[in-house]
């Protein structure tokens, strides 16, 4: 495999990480200054979902981490979805 295909390859598993993945919040430390969903390049209130301690499921995050990168408190982190839950959630959305 030449390296364009090594490239597309790594791609490929990355895209497929992150579609198994959600962003979780830890409340505990949420200080509410916004600046996840500021951030949010889909416009997600990611600042709510910290408020109340629930993970970002919505199938409208695409986990390109901007909310996670930018948080100055670090309360966001990603977290692989159970595959059961997987299954569940893409037949919701």
């Amino acid at each position: 495999m030449g390296l364009l295909g090594s490239l597309f390859d790594y791609e490929r598993r990355r895209s497929k990480a992150l579609a198994a993945g959600r962003v979780v919040p830890d409340s505990s430390r949420c200080v509410q200054c916004g600046i996840c969903s500021f951030n949010c390049p889909l416009g997600i209130d990611v600042r709510a979902h910290a408020w109340r301690g629930e993970p970002v499921n919505g199938g409208h995050c695409i986990t390109c981490g901007e909310c996670v990168a930018r948080c100055p408190r670090g309360v966001l982190r990603f977290e692989q979805i159970p595959h059961s839950l997987e299954r569940i959630l893409s037949n919701t959305f």
